[in-house]
């Protein structure tokens, strides 16, 4: 289930390598940039969205961030527990995050999958 290294996987389970910001941020791109602003501006419901405001280098980094990640309560608690992602949260998966795995199903499907490579290699480790 995972895609990108665990480096860069968000504190709620986004593939930050997948994520258009984070592609377009790396890559300079401003098409991109426009096009995303366009699209999240109706997909969120983020009127306003401009394309500078598509500009992130991972919710993880302390490099430019898109602005809902300043925000973002799932972000401000996991860093405030000091866990690597919400996989490493005792309480995995708290409301927050619940509901926004509803709308990114794909992020919970990469919390699930580290979530049970972190089982997996407790139980191995455990067995030794």
């Amino acid at each position: 289930m995972l895609s990108g290294s665990e480096e860069m996987i968000g504190y709620c389970g986004i593939d930050c390598t997948s994520c258009d910001a984070f592609i377009a941020t790396q890559a300079n791109d401003s098409a991109l940039r426009e096009k995303t602003a366009k699209k999240w501006s109706k997909e969120f419901n983020y009127p306003g969205l401009r394309p500078e405001d598509i500009s992130c280098n991972g919710c993880l980094s302390n490099g430019p961030l898109f602005s809902h990640c300043h925000d973002c309560e799932i972000r401000k608690c996991a860093m405030e527990k000091g866990v690597k992602n919400c996989a490493y949260c005792s309480d995995y998966p708290c409301e927050k995050l619940q509901k926004f795995h509803e709308r990114v199903p794909s992020a919970k499907a990469t919390l699930d999958g580290l979530r049970y490579s972190l089982k997996t290699k407790k139980k191995a480790e455990d067995s030794v």
